[in-house]
């Protein structure tokens, strides 16, 4: 049995040997976020798009459509996922190495079969090149170790996160996967209105992020990294800022203010080899949001439990 105490239990995320199933992995989710994105009754900040850290996987948790309920799930213990209709059968697919255009059409057949009928944009977002999912024979590789080692991190991940956002009264968000840059994330909100957002992610609408940053927020997330940051890393940032923010003493002594992304960093491996990996990841989520909370002036009696 595991001890989920330990370091041990916190798996290591070796980026580069994982990027392939990594990359693979990222399209699937993008492909069944849009899914719940287009059958989802709209929420603020896009929250109506997220997916979610289960006891299995990563899952759309349930979707109401046409008078029923459905379901996808992402399976890393029998690597399969799973649709489930409150009106159907369920159906699976196996998760095995096949193209991005192989798994865009069993999906779609699937859905079929349990009586959805849907239409996405064919194309990701949040990434650079988007080549259209039912063109995308690229990225075709599917790890169970890897993934099951992403899904592992998650979990133990989500419940640092979900202690903190307990400790919040005001609005926050639930924890939660987004599924454009593959990060795991947690915001919190002051209700006060905030300056325009510029946009600017790739491949992506202007006025989307613009409604994702219309509030006051404090978010800090978990991400898996990509080609040009090969690292997993946990961030934490405040829009809008002020220029005291990166001045602001962190924990851990790890931890550092990125100018180029404009947050603060700690790498997932200097918590997964800590000797209290949650303490390490919970000090950071603290200690930065207090830096944000600060430097801007946050009414924080009136949001904290407690204060």
């Amino acid at each position: 049995m595991i001890d989920y105490r330990t370091n041990d239990a916190w798996p290591k995320l070796d980026f580069e040997a994982m990027q392939d199933t990594i990359e693979t992995l990222h399209q699937w989710l993008q492909i069944v976020g849009k899914v719940r994105l287009k059958t989802m009754p709209w929420q603020n900040h896009s929250w109506h798009t997220t997916l979610f850290v289960t006891v299995n996987g990563f899952s759309t948790q349930s979707i109401p459509y046409q008078g029923q309920i459905f379901q996808i799930d992402f399976d890393f213990r029998l690597h399969r996922l799973v649709l489930q209709s409150s009106n159907a059968s369920p159906v699976s697919i196996s998760l095995r190495p096949m193209t991005v255009a192989s798994f865009y059409a069993e999906l779609f057949d699937k859905l079929a079969e349990i009586g959805v009928d849907v239409q996405i944009h064919g194309s990701p977002n949040e990434v650079d090149p988007a080549i259209p999912f039912a063109e995308n024979t690229v990225n075709k590789s599917y790890d169970p170790d890897a993934a099951q080692a992403i899904w592992q991190a998650m979990i133990r991940i989500n419940e640092v996160f979900s202690r903190f956002r307990g400790e919040f009264v005001g609005k926050a968000s639930p924890v939660q996967l987004f599924w454009g840059a593959f990060d795991l994330a947690i915001s919190r909100f002051t209700g006060n209105p905030a300056p325009l957002h510029p946009g600017g992610a790739p491949n992506m609408p202007d006025e989307i992020m613009q409604e994702s940053y219309s509030k006051e927020v404090a978010s800090a997330g978990f991400w898996i990294g990509n080609r040009d940051f090969p690292r997993p890393l946990f961030y934490a940032y405040i829009y809008p800022s002020t220029e005291h923010f990166a001045k602001q003493p962190v924990k851990p002594a790890e931890a550092y203010y990125s100018d180029s992304m404009g947050e603060f960093i700690l790498e997932y491996e200097a918590v997964r080899t800590a000797s209290d990996p949650d303490q390490t990841l919970y000090e950071f989520l603290v200690s930065t949001y207090d830096a944000a909370a600060g430097t801007s002036s946050w009414d924080r009696p009136r949001l904290e439990r407690g204060n």
